[in-house]
């Protein structure tokens, strides 16, 4: 029988990027899909746009992902007493990487899994650069849920996690040896 996600505990992550309206929030959608409710994910950025970009909307329906609810929301609505506690918290852009982040409660396992920003990406090429956002972060949740969370130790769990975030499309602060 395998110890990964899902035997007992429901995880909670929370997602971060500086505008909480493309990566974060595509990260948000894959974990809570492909965790099939073993894990429960969030987003937030530490000065959100305001609203979700249309593009990641558009790719997220078109591929069967639940955005009801979707909000560009900051990470102060989450470092409140009665917010969720998180296990886990991922930057997705190397900005909010760099941030000086709230105290979090519970002290969450962090690591870095910065992609290249899609929303950066004007006109004809857009659709792909989100496409491709979405795959980055797809293969690095399907990872993550297959660690085999109980028998790693703080140590290996970070090393892991930073592992994963050096997988294929890492931003150059990722890609880095942290």
């Amino acid at each position: 029988m395998s110890d990964t996600i899902g035997l007992g505990k429901t995880y909670n992550v929370l997602f971060l990027c500086t505008g909480n309206s493309a990566r974060s929030i595509l990260g948000e959608a894959i974990m809570n899909k492909l965790g099939e409710g073993r894990v429960h994910a969030w987003s937030a950025g530490s000065q959100p746009r305001g609203e979700v970009h249309p593009m990641a909307l558009s790719v997220l329906n078109g591929l069967g992902f639940d955005t009801a609810g979707m909000r560009s929301k900051s990470w102060d609505e989450f470092a409140v007493p009665d917010a969720p506690q998180f296990d886990f918290i991922f930057t997705v852009c190397d900005n909010a990487a760099g941030e000086t982040c709230p105290v979090w409660i519970g002290h969450p396992m962090t690591a870095h899994w910065g992609i290249e920003d899609p929303a950066a990406v004007e006109g004809d090429g857009q659709r792909e650069a989100f496409m491709q956002a979405l795959r980055y972060l797809q293969n690095r949740i399907s990872l993550f849920l297959a660690l085999p969370l109980a028998s790693l130790d703080e140590m290996a769990m970070r090393r892991k996690l930073r592992e994963i975030g050096q997988s294929e499309g890492a931003s150059a602060r990722a890609g880095a040896n942290q």
